[in-house]
Parts: C-alpha cells; structure tokens; sequence
C-alpha cells in the first residue's frame, strides 16, 4: 500500500482548491450568513462538472470511477474553503438520486432517532431544508426519499453556524424506499471519513489563519509569532492537522482496499481525530487573534462553529469513542489475550 498521493491526486486535489478559491471566495461566503439558503445553485453545479458528487461513482454509471482516497483529498479542500451546503450527502446520494451526480440537485441526509431514555422523543433537527430538492432517510431499515417542500418544519433562530442554517421537525417520515440496510451501512462508514476530510479542511484553513496573523501583528516590536507561547500554539495545531490527515488518508485507502484493515475501525478513528483537530484548532485560531478573535468580523469563528456542526454527523465523539473501544476488546478476545485485571 502506497500512501504517498500520486501525480494524478495532487493535481486533482490543487484543481479543487483553484476552483473553490475563484467560486467560493470569503467574503461571497460571509455575505450569505444567516440567511435560509446558502447554497450557490452556479456554484454547486459548478462543483458537479468538477466530479465532487460522482467521484466515486462507476465509470458504468456515468462517474469518475475513482476511490474514497480521491475523494477525501477532494473533500478536504471544500472544508478548507468552508464551502457551504449538504456536500457530504450529495455525494452519497450520486447514482441514486437523480440529478445528484452532476450538481442539479441538493441532496440532504437526516439520521432517524429513535426514542431516548424514558421513552422521550427529541424533535429531529435538519440542515439547509430549504435548499434541497430531496431529503434522505438513514436508518437500520435502509434510505428513504421526502420531498423537504411537503415537511412541516420550524427554521430555528441563530444556529450554531451562520452558514449552516437548520429546521425542526416534531415528526420525520420514513420515506418512499429505495436502497436498503446494506447501503445505509456503507454511507455511514463512507460518510464519516468524508466528514472528516471536510474537518481536516477546516484544521489546515484555522492553521493557516492563526500562522498567517502570527506573522503579521506585532507587539513590543515584533511579531507575536516570535513568542513562543504563539509559537506553541501553532506547532501544536500544525501537528493536529497533520495526525488527523493521515488517519483520514489511511480510512480511505482502506476501504478502498478492505483486505488490508478494518474499514470500520479505520473510519471510526480517522473521525474521531479529525473532529478534535478541527475543534482545538478552531479554539487556538481564536486565542492566536486575542481579544479580537472574540469578534465576529474575524473569521476565525466560522471554522471553530462549522467543526461543531460536523462534529455531531456520522457518530459523536463519545459514539465513536464506544464502538473503537468495543472493537479492541473484540480483538483481544479474538486473539485470546487476557485483560488486565482490577487493581484493588
């Protein structure tokens, strides 16, 4: 197994970022936050002609026929650019929804919950409601298809992401069937390490940001990036970035290559690590700044709430922290090594 990115996956990873630099720049971006549609309808095309949603998706049927490696280099420069919209489920959906291969639909995914402890049933939450054409259901049952302009929703104020606007559904149906449990189980492997490339994205971007101010703001006649508790904090934010990157390479290729490791774990890990990078980076983006990274005309808050929003899709921390654990004890019982015993 190779990790070393090929000729072809660099310059298909530089292509992306040209073009979410030349359609997504900053300030185009930020001049939609708060708004209930934030999704570039020229720009998600734009992105469908680029093979973001049918990357994936065999030669046979019209795709690019390329692997999750590809992918997720792809993936992590639309985080870096902090590029708006349902991409992950988009991406999923191409070849099963139609339109959502080349860019002319907007695809959402909502995760059906059942009831919490008690019995209790939380109101499901959905993202960019009003920019879909469709809104798929995962469950352990399978996916199902609704048409978000029939739901009954309430647009929640302030959301956690400006660019990230969500609605309320006290009742979400299950849907017109069209794949079943064995697709679902793969989107929520395959969507998680996407997810977690669109949180390498946003680490290397909130890196880049804090470096960048670093070396610009100076104080008693230097710049603040000489001192070396700056310094800290973005060596320690270099080093997350690059950590949770090779997990994310690695889950990749390994579900390219399922022969080699378990895909799961793999996937699993890689969120895992990517969902605290981005997270501590987006914190140290803020502290790098000082008083005025506090504020909202910095930017460095979009990254930090984005990578909150990310952070609760395709399995929490303490969701993926469970079963990564349960696959280690099953290793270890697999190979008959004994645990350690209590210490009393």
């Amino acid at each position: 197994m190779d990790f070393e990115p090929s000729e072809v996956q660099v310059e298909l990873a530089e292509g992306m970022r040209r073009l979410c630099g030349g359609r997504f720049p900053l300030d185009r971006l930020r001049s939609l936050e708060g708004g209930g549609q934030v999704v570039d309808r020229a720009g998600w095309i734009a992105l469908g002609e680029a093979g973001v949603f049918d990357l994936c998706l065999a030669e046979s049927a019209g795709g690019a026929g390329m692997g999750l490696a590809e992918a997720a280099l792809v993936f992590e420069e639309l985080g870096r650019a902090l590029v708006p919209g349902p991409l992950v489920a988009s991406h999923l959906a191409a070849g099963l929804v139609d339109g959502a291969d080349d860019g002319s639909a907007v695809v959402g995914l909502v995760e059906a919950s059942g009831p919490r402890t008690g019995g209790v049933v939380l109101p499901t939450v959905v993202e960019h409601l009003a920019d879909l054409d469709v809104l798929l259901v995962v469950s352990d049952r399978g996916v199902g298809s609704l048409d978000p302009r029939a739901l009954s929703a309430t647009e929640l104020r302030r959301p956690m992401d400006p660019l990230t606007p969500v609605w309320s559904l006290d009742h979400l149906p299950e849907g017109i069937p069209i794949a079943g449990p064995d697709v679902s189980g793969w989107w929520r492997r395959d969507g998680a390490v996407l997810t977690a490339a669109l949180q390498v994205g946003l680490a290397a971007w909130a890196t880049d940001l804090a470096v960048a101010y670093a070396k610009q703001r100076r104080q008693f006649g230097r710049p603040v990036g000489g001192f070396q508790a700056v310094k800290h904090l973005c060596a320690d934010m270099a080093v997350r970035t690059e950590v949770a990157r090779c997990a994310v390479h690695a889950a990749a290729v390994t579900i390219d290559q399922p022969d080699v490791g378990d895909a799961l774990v793999a996937a699993a890990g890689a969120k895992l690590l990517a969902d605290e990078a981005a997270l501590a980076n987006g914190r140290s983006c803020i502290q790098v700044h000082g008083g005025m990274g506090f504020t909202w005309e910095v930017p460095a808050h979009l990254a930090y709430k984005r990578a909150r929003v990310l952070a609760t899709q395709f399995g929490t921390d303490d969701e993926l922290a469970a079963s990564l654990a349960d696959a280690l004890a099953d290793s270890l019982a697999d190979a008959s090594v004994p645990m350690p015993r209590d210490v009393g």
